[in-house]
């Protein structure tokens, strides 16, 4: 009998258990159990959002974000500037309750690496990428970001390949197009025709987004048409083909090289071909490459070319290289930033948090920065990447004093800045500034 007892008491429970009993007797410890198994139920809860907040790089403390730049290699100079803007701003700059830490990469602005450190952040949970330098590293981290709809943040890129791209893309910086243009319109008012606009880029996609906005800015110019068929031409021709020498107003480079001398010479045989000389060199590169063009051309050659250089190819590294090669006039620069001596609080802001650091690439990393964390703060206290990208389209923001615009696109800013070296530094000028160039 004791033992049936037993096998009774095993197979069915006490009457005062939380799996049954009688209610009318066991009550209170009923009502017990009721509570246990809610706060279960809501600690499990609790516990799986969580994990899916860890996989998304946000917690209840932290905020964590990527970026992949070249922080070593002949363009380290472009990403640890940028990388310098981005930690001044988020410095000491909680969001909702949450710091924000930035987790950055090494690619060495070349695409193969681009894609082993992208995948590599997002397997250790990233919110967003933010700050990536570079075009053609882009072009091959977007469909990636793309696919687990990470949100694209301020990439240190002008290409229409971000605008508006494929994914989340949050623009800080205007396009090639628009800096390229606003040099290119002033030539053109000092009476430099089509055919005498020329240009040396990178043999790539960033370099053909240059080419892209010299299409543009001669697209209404009469008696444009054959430059923009040759334009085109080159463009369309298969990506770091080096048959884009020779072919029209237009001398390539290959990507991290200085192998500068076959471009120059392309341009030489357009000048040939045409009987006409260029007035106007257009530059879109890297600032090592872009330095041994210009000391080549202007130094060796003798060469009374005008040329500018788009704000990507850094003007803090420009100029240290130019003081190699005395390199002192004629030279346009395109800036997306205010001026370094700008009034403007979130000049003067990053001014007080760069101190001697303080330069257009530090300046812009510090600005998109700063955006970032005024989309997160609009995302509200328990940020999604979805409810990010929400918080910035269709809104303007107060950057102190700079104004950025997603009413109506995915890119914060127009602004480009003129700027003319004289002496060692880029100094702010006008767009008559530039028409004099071409006319004295």
């Amino acid at each position: 009998m004791k033992n049936r007892s037993h096998l009774r008491n095993r197979l069915h429970p006490p009457e005062n258990s939380c799996l049954g009993g009688k209610a009318s007797h066991y009550q209170q410890t009923s009502i017990i159990c009721l509570l246990s198994t809610i706060f279960l139920v809501s600690w499990l809860v609790a516990l799986a959002s969580n994990a899916l907040a860890q996989d998304s790089g946000v917690s209840n403390t932290t905020v964590r974000i990527g970026g992949v730049m070249a922080l070593e290699g002949p363009l380290s100079g472009l990403g640890q500037n940028m990388k310098l803007g981005i930690d001044a701003a988020i410095k000491g700059t909680p969001i909702q309750g949450r710091t924000i830490e930035f987790v950055v990469l090494n690619d060495s602005y070349n695409p193969p690496d681009t894609i082993e450190a992208t995948h590599k952040l997002l397997g250790e949970g990233v919110f967003a990428m933010v700050g990536n330098v570079g075009t053609p590293t882009a072009q091959v981290a977007l469909p990636i970001l793309a696919a687990q709809k990470i949100p694209v943040v301020g990439f240190f890129s002008g290409a229409n390949l971000l605008r508006p791209g494929v994914g989340a893309i949050i623009n800080f910086r205007p396009s090639y197009s628009q800096e390229i243009a606003a040099v290119i319109e002033a030539a053109l008012r000092a009476g430099v025709k089509p055919n005498q606009v020329c240009a040396f880029v990178q043999n790539d996609s960033y370099g053909m987004a240059g080419v892209t906005g010299i299409i543009m800015a001669l697209g209404n110019q009469p008696g444009a048409a054959e430059i923009i068929a040759k334009l085109e031409q080159i463009r369309a021709t298969p990506d770091e083909s080096l048959e884009r020498n020779n072919a029209g107003p237009v001398g390539v480079y290959p990507r991290n090289t200085v192998l500068v001398r076959d471009g120059y010479q392309s341009l030489k045989q357009w000048e040939k071909t045409t009987g006409d000389r260029c007035r106007l060199v257009v530059t879109v590169g890297t600032y090592e490459p872009i330095t041994q063009f210009m000391a080549y051309a202007r130094k060796l050659k003798r060469e009374p070319w005008v040329i500018s250089a788009v704000s990507l190819t850094g003007a803090e590294s420009l100029q240290e290289q130019f003081r190699k090669y005395d390199l002192r006039e004629a030279i346009i620069m395109t800036q997306v930033v205010p001026a370094l001596d700008s009034s403007l609080p979130i000049v003067e802001s990053a001014r007080k948090a760069l101190g001697a650091r303080l330069g257009y690439i530090p300046l812009e990393g510090y600005i998109v920065g700063k955006m970032f964390l005024a989309i997160l703060d609009k995302a509200g206290n328990t940020p999604t990447r979805e409810r990010f990208i929400e918080a910035a389209r269709g809104r303007k923001f107060d950057l102190g004093g700079l104004t950025l615009d997603f009413t109506s696109d995915n890119q914060g800013s127009d602004f480009v800045l003129l700027t003319l070296l004289q002496g060692d530094d880029f100094k702010v000028i006008e767009s008559s500034d530039i028409e004099k160039l071409f006319t004295e």
